[in-house]
């Protein structure tokens, strides 16, 4: 784990690749047919690839209600040594094979710097999940690749850090780097993190890279997914990941905190409303 030596201070201005200059445009990049910075990301899926009926039902389900990017976890971090660890190799053939069947570019999350290989053929968006965001060696190693990473906030990271970390996977030589509000962890237990929207207003003024919002994992509770989804569109957001799943009762994991596909595809509507409302709201305030 990256630590700040005690007389070392973080300072933004210092960062030389991933924040805003008069030169340096909005970053912006091709997955397939999604232009990143562009068009608005509805990254969906469950939490963890279970099966390939599972992942199946769940990408159909996506496909569906609007979502242009499908997720899923083939090598999962859990708190407890006896939860679901993921399906690992073949829970990428799955979800590949899910993507490819319904034209959706996969996100999948990478845990350790001995799968980077394996990851990136079939993945199309890496994922560095919460409890790795300052693990330096990894973002080192998914610097070297051609593949865009969406790079997680850890739950105890202030935005500096969480800036510092994308600036290695760009010193590395990959510029293709999302950043993703996924909550931080506070005192409040009601949740099971706190959404900090104001990082999202505060790092589109930061930084140039995309900025998405995870408000399942913020949350930890599927009735505030869609009121924080579209509270984070007024915020400024360019996109959501959220978690979703045929059967949420069933799942193996974040039972609590997945859609059904009619929740999905009622949130997307919805968030569609508000992306308008969002640009009149621009256009009004920059008359």
């Amino acid at each position: 784990m990256f630590t700040v030596d005690s007389n070392e201070e973080l300072n933004i201005k210092a960062l030389k690749l991933v924040t805003i200059t008069e030169n340096r445009k909005k970053t912006t990049f091709k997955v397939d047919s999604v232009e990143i910075g562009k068009d608005f990301l509805f990254i969906a899926g469950p939490c963890s690839v279970e099966s390939e009926e599972q992942i199946m039902e769940s990408a159909k389900l996506a496909f569906e209600a609007g979502a242009n990017m499908l997720r899923g976890g083939a090598y999962k971090l859990r708190t407890s040594p006896y939860s679901f660890q993921g399906l690992g190799k073949i829970g990428l053939e799955y979800l590949s094979k899910a993507g490819r069947f319904y034209k959706m570019p996969i996100v999948t999350e990478i845990i350790d710097t001995r799968d980077v290989s394996l990851v990136s053929e079939y993945a199309d968006i890496l994922q560095i999940g919460a409890r790795n965001m300052q693990n330096i060696t990894l973002l080192t190693e998914v610097s070297k690749t051609n593949k865009p990473v969406l790079l997680k906030r850890g739950m105890n990271a202030t935005l500096e850090e969480w800036l510092n970390s994308a600036e290695y996977i760009l010193k590395g030589g990959n510029n293709k780097v999302i950043l993703c509000e996924r909550g931080i962890r506070t005192f409040e237990t009601f949740t099971r993190n706190t959404l900090d929207l104001s990082s999202v207003t505060a790092l589109k003024e930061l930084t140039h890279l995309p900025v998405i919002v995870d408000p399942s994992h913020a949350t930890g509770r599927r009735e505030l997914v869609e009121p924080m989804s579209l509270a984070a569109i007024i915020a400024g957001c360019d996109g959501l990941e959220v978690e979703m799943h045929y059967n949420p009762k069933v799942a193996l994991s974040d039972a609590e905190q997945q859609l059904s596909g009619k929740q999905l595809k009622d949130l997307i509507i919805n968030a569609k409303k508000t992306i308008d409302f969002r640009n009149t709201l621009n256009l009004a305030l920059e008359e």
